[in-house]
């Protein structure tokens, strides 16, 4: 079935319309709407068919839009999303998804109510690196994850924070633990296991703003994994790379910032696994859609009743329910346990007071 989208906020909404565009018996697109008519216009002009609409509220009031693509600053996503609840959309929205577990919980009520869908979007699961793990996994070669490493390290500079929102706690709700490192976060439940204990450092160190651009993570998943995650935006480039130690094999991801799982990952077989089994096993994951296509290729096998690959209202709650306890132990430089309880001290958020 084809689902008509507009997406809302012409940044990195323009790349969520080429998503939606690579995948036309899927999804149509109706518009983009934004406040700046130079940059939204623009952003129409590039597929056939799209109009630029300025006022959200046309967009909600349109009866032939089936998905609303949340594309705004941080500060605005949760009335953005309720309102298109109300509205009988679909929505999509990007990171991070909205600013505290009670407001997520709340999304979780205005769902039921609506009989709504909300899809966080978490496009470094889609691609080939991730489609060869996962098939290792299946296949029996992985075994339990001893340990593993995470990194972070992108470079951001004053003139990316020149917007006055970023680089604030009322505009961007934290730093980069929300905005960068939470894509390489949301991986670690979806391949392991629920993360179950966090011990977390913050810092300011590269730019003059209110949010951390450094921190240093310590974690224990469910399973019993050791993580480590190390997360600056003061490198010399971009680069994103996750190592993870199975009693298989090690995996190293590609180290690409923005697509992490593009290009094929590195498998080292660990005996008594063979790299020629290794290698029988990923001969046959020769492809695999990439990020926000794929993504959306996700949601609309599920919209269709072929759901699994999906991202879910609860991956996007998991992911929120890590920030909150990574805030709430760099702030009392202790190790934190999950799951966090309707009782913690940060459940209706982490922004500081003030």
């Amino acid at each position: 079935m084809t689902r008509t989208v507009s997406v809302i906020g012409a940044g990195i909404g323009a790349q969520h319309l080429t998503g939606y565009a690579a995948l036309p018996d899927d999804y149509r697109i109706h518009s983009i709407c934004d406040l700046d008519a130079e940059r939204g216009q623009a952003a129409a002009d590039a597929h056939d068919g799209c109009r630029y609409i300025q006022d959200f509220k046309d967009v909600l009031a349109d009866p032939d839009v089936d998905i609303v693509d949340i594309c705004l600053p941080p500060h605005l996503h949760f009335s953005a999303i309720m309102e298109a609840l109300d509205a009988g959309k679909i929505v999509v929205c990007e990171k991070p998804l909205v600013a505290s577990l009670a407001e997520v919980d709340q999304l979780a009520e205005k769902v039921a109510q609506t009989d709504g869908i909300v899809a966080p979007v978490f496009q470094y699961r889609y691609g080939l690196g991730t489609a060869q793990l996962l098939a290792l996994i299946e296949a029996g070669l992985a075994g339990k994850c001893y340990a593993g490493t995470l990194e972070t390290h992108w470079d951001r500079d004053a003139a990316y924070y020149a917007i006055p929102w970023r680089g604030t706690w009322k505009g961007e709700r934290g730093g980069a633990l929300l905005g960068h490192a939470i894509h390489i976060h949301d991986l670690l439940p979806w391949l392991l296991a629920p993360v179950a204990q966090v011990f977390a450092d913050t810092a300011t160190r590269v730019n003059d703003i209110e949010v951390e651009d450094c921190a240093a993570l310590s974690l224990r998943m469910g399973d019993g994994a050791l993580i480590t995650s190390s997360v600056t935006l003061g490198s010399a480039g971009n680069t994103s790379r996750m190592r993870l130690n199975f009693e298989g094999f090690t995996v190293e991801s590609d180290h690409a910032p923005y697509s992490l799982a593009a290009k094929p990952w590195h498998f080292t077989a660990r005996a008594p696994t063979t790299q020629a089994q290794i290698d029988d096993v990923l001969a046959d994951v020769t492809e695999a859609k990439t990020g926000f296509v794929g993504m959306f290729e996700a949601l609309a096998d599920a919209l269709d009743g072929n759901g699994g690959r999906e991202v879910t209202l609860e991956d996007g709650r998991r992911s929120l329910e890590f920030v909150t306890a990574v805030y709430a132990s760099a702030k009392a430089n202790a190790p934190v346990t999950l799951p966090l309880g309707r009782d913690h001290p940060m459940y209706g958020g982490w922004v500081p007071e003030g």
